[in-house]
């Protein structure tokens, strides 16, 4: 199933922006890095604590992550943790 690639391409062009492998965010994630491979392809559909987690990570927002802002900028944060 192709869960459609425009909205993993974020996902892609921020981990290549910031000069990072694959291997580095799936060990950040603490998946393997054929899974986050999948993620990004699309092949896969991710999981809302995956989105959450790259959101902090790239210190964006999960609208941003799949396409519904174009705004890089995160929304106030929460002091709670996930």
């Amino acid at each position: 199933m192709n869960y459609g690639i425009f909205k993993y391409q974020r996902i892609r062009d921020l981990r290549e922006d910031n000069d990072l492998k694959q291997s580095t965010v799936a060990d950040y994630l603490n998946i393997n890095q054929n899974t986050y491979s999948y993620y990004e392809r699309g092949e896969r559909g991710m999981p809302i604590e995956i989105f959450i987690k790259l959101a902090r990570y790239y210190n964006t927002s999960v609208d941003y992550l799949v396409g519904l802002t174009n705004e890089k900028k995160p929304y106030a944060r929460l002091k709670r943790k996930i």
